[in-house]
């Protein structure tokens, strides 16, 4: 049975406005670029302004406007479209340089590919068209640090139905054998162990301690990977100087063979840090980097079309076309303030979290780090603690020490015996420098690290020591263990 009753609700919704911004706050600078980009391909009505102006940074008068529309009479004000005289205000850096002034870029040469280095060995090989047919399959198979990813089974049933080539387990072992032969020594092994072994293959084999070393990658590589070496030394019957010799000739080997080739065909990957600090004789000064932002201005076009749309009585057809426009430029309107509102607000909290850890910022000193959780910049800024953890996700900032990551400033507290509340990160500095300085032959286990920092003031137990080491990924006492 239907009823018909009344019923009171409290609901919390974002507006669609808010979402993009919370979307784009989260981006960081290079992503926000291809978003741009993205923007002005589905928006006709956005554009991208063609020579890049500059705005000199000012917050103290930055407003939002507000747009209003009233759907009795169907109206709007014609001017909270066309306006043209506001000058994007978005763009928070100012770019100084001149058409006369130095610009220093890389230069990218282009060269063969690690595969194709290979297919080019495999020209100087006599062998049979269905031959050098299975040779490009295992080829193809390798990744790019030269290992066979696919097992040789899986190759005879790919050859079988891709390429109509009837071929067995031998045929393959037979050419792969050919390829493992290929400069860089190492190509074309299934595993590091196998790897390895290639390459001492290639050494000289009367040496002793070539000898050795293949011995112990054949036969003790488990204890080998774990420096079991008590159990090398017995088993293999040699001394601790032999073996000594065997290991450095093994750390001499290439673990990954494809990386060496071809360094220039590789893409290079570089970090495009989102703040800028700059020291200026003990004043830190706080910049965003948006050189690759282009200014966005709404498109003349579309705002003609809705001043002619508007003028007079519609048809159906013109009142269609009138709101598409219409939606067109709001969507454009509100894209431009969310990239204003974004720039704004990763400029105030980046803002608080130097002042906050103005002391590491001046001097690049981690224990002058300050604990500092997301809620502590939130209270400063006024802003809702998720929206902290947007800005800081993803980001760098640039400092006259290096480059890091927001997201690294932020750590747990601890108090110490004297009652001195510590970052977490500078313990964790004290313990990467107290393993960087111990003996090798004898490294500190997690127990006498715990008593170290004990002595220095730290009390902390030994997992938390434990826990810390791997978040720095040092490997525990035995595996740092040297001859």
């Amino acid at each position: 049975m239907l009823n018909q009753k009344l019923q009171q609700k409290l609901l919390q919704k974002l507006s669609p406005q808010q979402i993009l911004l919370m979307k784009l706050l989260q981006i960081p600078s290079v992503a926000l670029e291809q978003r741009i980009k993205q923007e002005i391909e589905e928006n006709p009505a956005l554009e991208e302004s063609g020579d890049i102006e500059t705005v000199e940074d000012d917050f103290d008068n930055e407003q939002a406007e507000t747009e209003e529309y009233d759907n009795k009479d169907d109206e709007f004000d014609l001017a909270d479209y066309l306006d043209e005289d506001d000058i994007p205000s978005y763009k928070l850096s100012t770019n100084n340089y001149s058409s006369d002034d130095e610009r220093k870029e890389i230069p990218f040469v282009s060269g063969a590919t690690f595969h194709d280095l290979l297919i080019n060995q495999l020209g100087l090989r006599k062998l049979s068209e269905k031959e050098y047919d299975i040779a490009l399959t295992i080829i193809g198979n390798l990744d790019d640090s030269g290992y066979l990813q696919r097992g040789i089974e899986a190759m005879v049933d790919d050859l079988a139905f891709t390429q109509n080539i009837s071929t067995d387990k031998d045929e393959i072992f037979k050419i792969l054998s050919i390829i493992q032969e290929f400069d860089p020594a190492g190509v074309g092994a299934r595993n590091l162990q196998e790897c390895l072994l290639i390459q001492l293959r290639k050494e000289d084999q009367e040496k002793p301690s070539i000898k050795l070393a293949m011995l112990i990658i054949d036969r003790y590589f488990n204890e080998f990977t774990k420096k079991h070496y008590e159990k090398i030394i017995k088993r293999s019957d040699s001394t601790e100087d032999e073996l000594k010799e065997a290991i450095d000739e093994i750390l001499k080997l290439n673990p990954k063979p494809g990386n060496s080739l071809s360094e220039s065909a590789k893409t290079n990957h570089y970090i495009i840090p989102d703040f800028i600090i700059h020291n200026n004789n003990g004043s830190l000064e706080l910049s965003l980097n948006s050189k690759n932002t282009p200014e966005l201005h709404l498109s003349r076009t579309y705002t003609d079309m809705l001043e002619s749309y508007a003028e007079g009585k519609k048809t159906k057809q013109q009142k269609d076309a009138f709101m598409f426009v219409k939606q067109k430029i709001d969507s454009a309107k509100w894209f431009i303030d969310a990239i204003k509102q974004r720039q704004n607000t990763l400029y105030y909290t980046m803002n608080a979290i130097m002042n906050y850890q103005f002391d590491y910022f001046l001097t690049g000193d981690e224990t002058n780090l300050k604990p500092m959780i997301l809620k502590d910049i939130a209270e400063i800024v006024n802003l809702d603690i998720s929206t902290i953890s947007r800005v800081a996700n993803s980001k760098y900032v640039q400092t006259p020490f290096g480059t890091f990551l927001l997201k690294s400033f932020f750590s747990e507290s601890m108090t110490t015996e004297s009652g001195e509340e510590v970052s977490t990160r500078e313990i964790k500095k004290i313990l990467s420098d107290c393993i960087d300085a111990e003996d090798k032959s004898k490294p500190l286990t997690d127990e006498q690290l715990t008593n170290i920092l004990k002595e220095k003031g730290y009390s902390i137990a030994r997992r938390t020591v434990a826990k810390y080491r791997e978040q720095l990924s040092i490997p525990v006492a035995r595996l740092r263990k040297e001859l």
